[in-house]
């Protein structure tokens, strides 16, 4: 089966890599960056086309010659990169977080004939498929939360933090409004608000705070208290929120001696290299799901956990290992045929399937990514 892989950063790579290793899929690494393509191919027996992912016209084309597309570029693009991909009725498999709507396309995408698996990974992705998992096993489910993130080993820095993917998502993600429910009605906070701190075993304190992350369950689960909350370490959301107030992640032009600047891309340029992973530098990700439904008259509380570090053997993060293997995990599973829905699938309609939620957890452990789940009586 011959796949595209649209975007081959740390994330995109760590795809290619899984794909090409499989012997079954005949990849293409797509990027408009020459040296994001070599990094690529040091990875993976993957072939290379440099492409500007951001024309549509050229992603269709492309798009049009392989069996399946997996989308891994940068939000700002991911949108119109989708539907270019859905107008040629190919399959695809997108782990791109953009700010729109990807139900929006599903009328499209079943017009098309075409599968198309999104936000597919770890969170959202496995949290919304542990969400779907769940909601099939009991009767109701009363509450969700998800805290998750990926953080540095090293937590020495100016932000503590370092990011493995683009940072204007991550700019992003603390600038838009975070939608939440809360006793069945819909609530909208700043992002970065509602700050708790939580222990981790193995790691200790971090801190979480709201973001926009529920994204396609807000229409598709009826849970009447909902929740993301992205880990830091402690102290970090007081920064973000910091440079947020002074307007450096906006986005209209400012006028500086006669030149516009957009405050948001200069941030984004800034913080490359306060951001970037260098060499030999590792990471963590934590997720921790709670989830309390109802069976009957037995309510229970359900939490699953995940924390994976860095491979030093393939130097490949645990942040594009935890997204990246989900998404090659829902790649099989459409490849195969397991998963065929036509139209717009969020990954809590993949979780619904538990033939297809087991494969996507099998497959995870196979590359020593673990989830434990507890689960308790409650009140």
């Amino acid at each position: 089966m011959r796949v595209a892989v649209l975007g081959v950063g740390r994330v995109g790579s760590a795809i290619v890599a899984d794909l090409a290793r499989d012997g079954d899929f005949e990849v293409t690494a797509v990027d408009g960056s020459a040296a994001a393509l070599q990094r690529a191919a040091l990875k993976g027996a993957a072939s290379e086309q440099r492409l500007d992912l951001g024309d549509r016209g050229q992603v269709r084309e492309l798009a049009a010659r392989h069996d399946l597309v997996v989308g891994a570029v940068p939000g700002p693009i991911g949108y119109q990169t989708l539907e270019a991909v859905i107008q040629t009725g190919t399959d695809v498999v997108d782990i791109s977080f953009f700010a729109e709507n990807p139900l929006q396309l599903n009328e499209l995408a079943e017009d098309m004939g075409v599968t198309a698996v999104v936000d597919c990974g770890v969170a959202p992705g496995l949290s919304n498929m542990l969400l779907g998992f769940t909601e099939t096993a009991c009767d109701r489910v009363k509450r969700f939360i998800c805290y998750v993130g990926g953080l540095p080993v090293d937590r020495g820095g100016l932000f503590q933090y370092k990011a493995p993917f683009s940072p204007i998502d991550v700019i992003a993600e603390y600038s838009r409004p975070a939608r939440y429910v809360e006793s069945g009605e819909l609530r909208t906070e700043a992002a970065l608000s509602q700050v708790e701190q939580i222990e981790v075993e193995g790691v200790g304190t971090l801190e979480a705070f709201l973001t926009d992350g529920l994204r396609t369950l807000l229409h598709t689960a009826r849970v009447p208290d909902m929740r993301e909350k992205t880990i830091r370490y402690p102290g970090h959301a007081a920064q973000m929120a910091l440079l947020r107030e002074m307007g450096l992640f906006g986005q209209e032009p400012v006028e500086i001696e006669g030149t516009k600047v957009v405050p948001r891309e200069l941030a984004a340029r800034l913080l490359i290299p306060l951001w970037e992973f260098g060499p030999g530098d590792q990471d963590i990700t934590v997720m921790r799901v709670e989830i309390e439904a109802v069976s009957g008259s037995v309510s229970s509380r359900h939490v699953f956990e995940l924390l994976d570090r860095y491979d030093a053997q393939t130097g490949t993060l645990s942040m594009a290992r935890t997204t990246g293997y989900t998404c090659t995990a829902v790649v099989r599973l459409v490849a195969s045929g397991l998963y065929s829905r036509t139209g717009i699938s969020p990954p809590e309609y993949v979780g619904r399937d538990a033939g297809c939620f087991e494969s996507v957890v099998g497959d995870l452990k196979a590359r020593g990514i673990e989830l434990r789940e507890s689960v308790a009586a409650s009140s």
